[in-house]
């Protein structure tokens, strides 16, 4: 039987089969083989609920652990906290590094004035034309049709309303978690565990994720294809960089007011390493 596990506890590994949930443990090889069975997993179990097979995977993410993402909710707020572009642009470069659709959902709208609303407008516009997919918390009809049939995580800073939104979704997932504490017989705060939890036709992970933005020296020469507004085709020279060299495209464009200022800045810190560019969050 083909499933994909749902919820890991322990040793035990709960895979949902078409709709029906299987309580199966994994085969001491994979142990030997030093593979880890993750959330979102596609699996092969026996009849006696043992997994045999690991699916391969399209990826996986370390915090939270959880495998064959489709998207991630980028919650970015814009008041108490005041939107940040710089932690904004960083978490949109780290999903896309890793084959995650990212989607934009800006919290806190209605506490805005009229000033800062006309203000922070002409910013969504902004990313809405470049090509992201951008909402704001309260057009969830919208949000339902861009997750639906997808797998989906969380991610942004302390207090920029994750766990309202996840609420609003999941209305029942602190009545389900604290169940499953009773059933092990711990505390809430002492389970740790990672679970999809179905939604409509999708599944959203209850473990917000995302900690750092770690680059190598191979993603800093991808980030420039992180910007769907860079016409990384039309400059000079074929390995532009978009910082110093001639006959480059993308500054041309910003000179044009074609691209933000502030999204040129970021790319621009995270490319050169700047130290005072925190990259963690």
């Amino acid at each position: 039987m083909l499933g994909r596990i749902t919820r890991i506890i322990s040793n035990l590994y709960t895979v949902d089969v078409d709709g029906v949930e299987h309580e199966s443990r994994a085969r001491g090889k994979f142990r030997n083989d030093k593979l880890i069975p993750l959330v979102g997993d596609y699996v092969e179990i026996s009849d006696e609920n043992y997994i045999l097979d690991i699916k391969e995977r399209k990826n996986s993410l370390n915090r939270p652990m959880v495998a064959n993402i489709d998207c991630a909710l980028i919650v970015t707020s814009l008041k108490r906290p005041e939107l940040s572009t710089a932690l904004l642009d960083k978490m949109l470069v780290n999903i896309t590094l890793k084959d995650i659709e990212p989607i934009i959902v800006f919290t806190k709208y209605d506490l805005l004035t009229l000033d800062e609303k006309n203000y922070y407008d002409e910013i969504i516009a902004y990313y809405k034309s470049v090509g992201y997919k951008v909402v704001i918390n309260t057009e969830i009809d919208i949000l339902d049709e861009y997750i639906k049939d997808k797998v989906v995580v969380l991610t942004g800073q302390t207090g920029v309303g994750k766990s309202t939104l996840l609420n609003r979704l999941l209305p029942d997932i602190n009545q389900e978690t604290n169940d499953i504490s009773e059933a092990l017989g711990r505390g809430k705060h002492t389970t740790r565990h990672v679970e999809l939890f179905k939604y409509k036709s999708s599944y959203i992970a209850d473990t917000p994720g995302f900690s750092a933005l770690d680059l190598n020296e191979e993603d800093k020469d991808n980030i420039k294809f992180c910007f769907p507004e860079f016409d990384n085709d039309g400059c000079k020279f074929r390995d532009c960089k978009h910082i110093n060299e001639i006959g480059c495209k993308i500054k041309e464009d910003l000179d044009n007011n074609k691209i933000l200022q502030s999204r040129y800045d970021n790319y621009k810190k995270m490319v050169m390493g700047d130290e005072n560019f925190n990259i963690n969050y």
